[in-house]
């Protein structure tokens, strides 16, 4: 691992280890977030899978009373019968916040108007799949709301992912290598000091026992 290219003195030593300190700490916090956004994560996955395998159950039960309706009244008035909407959906959308991820919120604020037909003129089969589906817009809400967080988590974790490993395998390396090389090239620089005095001192009482 390749040191930093620094002035190997005292100051820039307490400086390095202020750092690698600093480094230390913001590695363990990144990990703990990481490992509890992959908690929430797969939380959130969780609840992805139950509500689509739901969804696609109600979405299954209503396609078969709408073809059990269509059977009967045929294609041409089932296109006539539903060729001008008539109810209008009101969707309130909103953020939350989920480990310091702004995240989708959405519900229904309301919806307004009729079925698109008089109840008289189509099968009560098509009454039970007009009323299953609609009441499948809350649930394809929430699904929607899941899946989106899940996808924003995951590119969170991805991106926290890099962070801890840049720090891991890059920074705290460096700042170690760089520290041991500090602390060398100190005790180096302290006994070639020590010699010198040592040498002084020798000629000193040569010169004084002449």
């Amino acid at each position: 691992m390749a040191r930093l290219n620094v002035n190997p003195t005292r100051m820039e030593l307490r400086r390095l280890k202020t750092r690698l300190k600093t480094a230390v700490r913001g590695h363990k916090l990144l990990k703990d977030k990481s490992d509890e956004m992959i908690r929430q994560f797969m939380s959130f996955v969780k609840q992805n899978k139950a509500l689509r395998e739901e969804i696609e159950g109600d979405l299954r039960e209503a396609l078969k009373y709408f073809m059990l309706a269509g059977s009967v009244m045929g294609e041409e008035n089932i296109e006539q019968t539903f060729a001008m909407p008539s109810r209008t959906l009101a969707v309130r959308a909103g953020l939350k916040n989920v480990m310091g991820i702004d995240v989708p919120m959405l519900e229904i604020a309301g919806t307004e108007g009729e079925l698109p037909y008089v109840l008289s003129s189509v099968p009560a089969d098509m009454d039970t799949a007009v009323i299953k589906l609609t009441e499948l817009s809350e649930k394809l809400l929430r699904l929607a709301e899941v899946e989106k967080t899940c996808n924003m988590l995951a590119q969170e974790i991805e991106k926290n992912r890099r962070r801890v490993n840049a720090l891991e395998y890059v920074m705290i390396p460096q700042l170690n290598e760089t520290i041991k090389y500090i602390m060398m090239k100190l005790d180096e620089n302290e006994r070639a000091t020590i010699i010198r005095l040592m040498k002084v001192k020798s000629l000193l009482e040569k010169q004084d026992n002449a």
